[in-house]
């Protein structure tokens, strides 16, 4: 039950990011990188952020978050 609230949670806050990237940008305040790094800016950036965040929640609800860690950084172990 823990796993899927945990994941409403981190899937509510990507899609907030996404929808609206101007409230992390007020609340953390702009990302420098990112203002260099992409056309768009921190919002972008907080957009992609998002995004990863939602990914990340589909993730932990189906409990496949230690497969997919250990799939992109398996290599380290070997």
């Amino acid at each position: 039950m823990g796993r899927i609230i945990i994941s409403i949670v981190i899937f509510v806050i990507g899609f907030l990011f996404v929808k609206k990237p101007e409230i992390p940008n007020d609340l953390i305040g702009p990302a420098e990188f990112a203002e260099r790094t992409f056309s768009g800016g921190s919002q972008t950036f907080y957009k992609l952020v998002g995004l990863l965040l939602i990914a990340l929640s589909f993730l932990i609800i189906t409990g496949l978050e230690a497969a997919f860690i250990n799939w992109l950084l398996g290599f380290i172990y070997k």
